[in-house]
Parts: C-alpha cells; structure tokens; sequence
C-alpha cells in the first residue's frame, strides 16, 4: 500500500486507490517527523510512509476545530476535488485517515516549502520569475477548468515551491465542483473579484481575475487593490481602481496583462489560453515551467 508518486501511470494509481479502500490507513504507516507548518485547524509535518519509504507532509487536522467553524462540508469537498486532480503544477492528495480526534490528509512534500515566504523575503520577482509562475498556474487553472473545478482562492499562501522549483496549488478549501454560476461569498479580500464583492452570480473566470492580482504582487511585492480598511478596498476592487506605481520598475508589456486580466466584466477577461499566448509570457516565461535563480 505505497504511496503512488507522479510519475506512476493512471492505472496504477487506480489500482492503488482500490487497494487503500481496501486497508484504511493509520498513523502506524507513517514515521512523523519535524513540523512543517500550522494552519487553523491543525499543523503539518514530515512524515515518511513505512512500506514504500516515500516522503511526504502529513496534515493533521482537529476535529473539534473543524466543527466548531462548521468547515466539516468543506473539509470534504476539497478532499473529493484534490484527491481527483492530476497536474505537475497541482499538489498530490494521496489519500486521507481519521481517528477520534483527527483528520490527516496524506499531500505531497514540496521541498522548497511557501512561495508567501519567498516573495517576502525577496520583496518583488523579476519578470522573468512573475511570467513563469504566471504561465504554471494558468496551465494549471486551464486544467481544473477542464475539469469543471473552479479554485477561487489563489493567493501566495496557498502555493508550494517543489524541489525543481516548480509551482504548485496546495489549497483547494474554497474550490467547488460546478457546472453553473454561483453566489458564495468565500476566498480572501484582496484577491476577491468585484463579483464576489457584491455578491452577484460568479463562474470560472473569477480564476483569471485572482491569477492577474497575483502577477501584480509578483511584481510589485503588494496586491494592487489594498488599502488600510477593508471597505476601501472593497470600494477599490468594485471601481477596478488599479494603479501601477513608478517603483519597482515594470514593463508595459507585463502591465498591459494584468489590465487585460483585471476587467470588471468576467467575461471580458483575458481568456487562459490567450495568457499563455501574451507576449509577455512568451518572451519571459520559461519553456519549462521551472524558475532557476
């Protein structure tokens, strides 16, 4: 009952999932190591499956805590999406366990830990950086379209850095499954699009909007609609009152994107495909979908 890696065909990793149906995982599998991270709900640690000696981070969630912010449904519901989804640029959920007292997930380990972290510390990306991440996530986002999975929350927090450098989506808590427009009101403020704001109906193209706020804090090292209340921001969001200030200095080129990604009408946006095909993406992004220093 090994854990499945990447590059493993569909028919083993099939073969695999009937296999855990058939003997549930426990923490007896497993061989914890350091923490890697906490969350709301619980901490994520270093773990190595026993059987096959594969790496991986364990999530530990509280069951007391996910019922106390009613996210039981939620918890659910990302588990049945990112358990399903097979992209380079999305994080593996291999499979899950619960006890008494708490859920664990089984995720892939990405080495080089949050890209949050490293955008702190550098302040700001290079171009060349921005419109390779840019370019990972829109073939992944054009995926889980794909899909009929709409994420909804790409912000820093929730993306990974793999051991090549490669990007990956590691938090699928607010994405849903759908084949229609929705109303909820979820993900985080600086990222929503003005259709979640005011609560009108929204669909996959709320993606593209996150995608270009992320692109102009790769660039810019804050997300282009901040203000120090969050009725401010929300009024910003609404007007699209989007500025590009003199400081660090960007090409037209990568600004004329992200205007093209931040419309206030969803279906006006810049299609994913057509960011793919943006000469800033062409011109900058590597081929690879890798960042190297």
């Amino acid at each position: 009952m090994g854990i499945v890696t990447e590059s493993e065909d569909e028919r083993k990793i099939s073969s695999e999932s009937t296999a855990a149906e058939k003997k549930r995982w426990t923490l007896n599998d497993f061989d914890v190591g350091k923490p890697l991270g906490k969350g709301k709900f619980g901490h994520v640690y270093l773990a190595r499956e026993k059987r096959s000696k594969h790496i991986v981070a364990l999530k530990v969630l509280f069951k007391s805590q996910l019922k106390q912010s009613q996210v039981e449904h939620q918890l659910r519901r990302e588990v049945e999406i990112q358990s399903h989804l097979r992209h380079p640029n999305i994080l593996r959920l291999y499979g899950y366990f619960y006890d008494q007292k708490r859920v664990y997930l089984i995720l892939e380990y990405a080495v080089k830990g949050e890209l949050y972290k490293e955008l702190q510390n550098c302040k700001y990306f290079s171009e060349r950086r921005a419109a390779t991440y840019i370019a990972s996530l829109a073939r992944a986002l054009i995926y889980c379209h794909g899909k009929h999975v709409i994420h909804r929350d790409i912000k820093p927090e929730n993306l990974l850095v793999g051991a090549e450098g490669e990007l990956k989506i590691a938090d699928f808590g607010w994405s849903v499954h759908t084949f229609n427009r929705r109303r909820t009101m979820c993900g985080t403020l600086d990222y929503l699009p003005p259709e979640m704001v005011e609560s009108t109906e929204h669909d996959a193209n709320v993606d593209i909007w996150s995608l270009g706020v992320l692109c102009y804090e790769f660039l810019y090292g804050v997300p282009p609609f901040e203000a120090k209340e969050h009725s401010d921001t929300y009024g910003r969001i609404v007007q699209v009152d989007l500025k590009f200030p003199p400081r660090p200095i960007v090409s037209s080129s990568a600004k004329h994107l992200i205007s093209q990604m931040l419309v206030k009408n969803s279906s006006q946006r810049l299609p994913l495909h057509k960011v793919l095909e943006h000469p800033w993406i062409v011109q900058n992004a590597d081929p690879s979908g890798v960042y190297r220093a």
